[in-house]
C-alpha cells in the first residue's frame, strides 16, 4: 500500500482574468502573497497554495522538490489548471519548486515568473539553520503569547521582520501553541532544500521571467547558463533596493512588473 498524496490548502483571490499560481518560500504560506494577488485584480485572479509541510497544508515524511512539484501538479491538474494552464510565480525554495514543476508538467503552465532563487545549489545553508534551530529552541508549553515568542527570540533573530516573517507560523492550539510548519523535516533536509535536481533533457519552452532583488545574491551571472540551459525563454528582471524577500520588500513594484508579463499579448 502507498500512503495517500498530501493534500494541499489554497486561498483564492479575484475572480476574473487568467488565474496567476503562487508558491511561497521556506517558512512561508501562501497568505504572504494576499498583497500581491489584490493589486493583480481585476486582470488575474489568483490561487496561494500552502505548499507541503507549510500553513494549512499536510506534513510529508520526506523532502524532494520532485515530490513536491508533482503534488503541486497533481492539485493544479484537478482544480484552475483542469481545463486550460496557468500563470505560476514561486519565490525561493517556492521557486525551485515551480522550476521543477514546469520542467515535468509543462502541459499546465503558459508562463512562469522565478523569483530570487535559481536551478543552482547553495553552498551554505547555515542561516536557514540558524532560524529553525532558534524556532525549535522555543519552549512552546511554557509560551503565554507569541509576543512572550517574540521576545525570547530577539536576541538570536535580531531582525524584526524576520521575526514576524517566521512567527506567523506559530499558532494557539487549545491552551498552548504549536507550529505550522514541520521544523523537524525541514531542518533535516536543509542540504536538499539548498540543492536542486539534475535534468539532462527537460527544458520549459514557454515565457519564464527571472525576478532578482539587487541586494541578494540568490541571482548570479554565473548562474545565468544553468537558467537559460532549462528555460531557453527567460528574461532577466532585477529590482533596486530589494533583498531576498522581493514581493515584501518592493510589493508595488513586484505586482507591477507581474501584471505585466502576464497580461503581455
Amino acid at each position: 500500500m502507498t500512503a495517500e498524496p498530501a493534500q494541499l490548502h489554497a486561498q483564492h483571490v479575484g475572480e476574473t482574468g487568467e488565474t496567476v499560481v503562487f508558491l511561497h518560500g521556506l517558512f512561508g504560506q501562501g497568505k504572504n502573497f494576499t498583497q500581491i494577488a489584490k493589486a493583480l485584480t481585476p486582470d488575474l485572479q489568483s490561487v496561494l497554495i500552502d505548499l507541503p509541510n507549510h500553513g494549512g497544508s499536510e506534513w510529508t515524511e520526506t523532502f524532494d522538490y520532485i515530490e513536491q512539484a508533482d503534488l503541486v501538479a497533481e492539485h493544479l491538474r484537478s482544480t484552475v489548471a483542469s481545463e486550460r494552464p496557468v500563470h505560476l510565480v514561486g519565490h525561493s525554495m517556492g521557486g525551485k519548486v515551480a522550476m521543477v514543476l514546469a520542467l515535468r508538467h509543462p502541459e499546465l503552465i503558459s508562463r512562469l515568473a522565478v523569483v530570487d532563487i535559481s536551478p543552482v545549489a547553495r553552498e551554505s545553508m547555515g542561516e536557514f539553520d540558524h532560524l529553525i534551530g532558534s524556532l525549535s529552541r522555543l519552549d512552546l508549553a511554557e509560551l503565554s503569547s507569541r509576543g512572550e515568542a517574540d521576545e525570547l527570540l530577539q536576541e538570536p533573530i535580531p531582525e524584526r521582520m524576520v521575526r514576524g516573517f517566521l512567527l506567523q507560523s506559530l499558532v494557539r492550539d487549545g491552551e498552548g501553541f504549536r507550529w505550522r510548519v514541520n521544523l523537524d523535516l525541514l531542518h533535516e533536509s536543509l542540504p536538499q532544500i539548498g540543492g536542486f535536481p539534475e535534468f539532462t533533457e527537460e527544458t520549459f519552452e514557454g515565457p519564464v521571467l527571472w525576478i532578482a532583488g539587487a541586494e541578494s545574491d540568490y541571482v548570479q551571472d554565473d548562474f545565468a547558463p544553468a537558467m537559460r540551459a532549462l528555460f531557453p525563454r527567460v528574461s532577466l528582471t532585477t529590482i533596486k533596493d530589494a533583498g531576498h524577500w522581493v514581493h515584501a520588500e518592493k510589493p508595488e513594484v513586484f505586482s507591477a512588473v507581474l501584471k505585466a508579463f502576464f497580461t503581455a499579448d
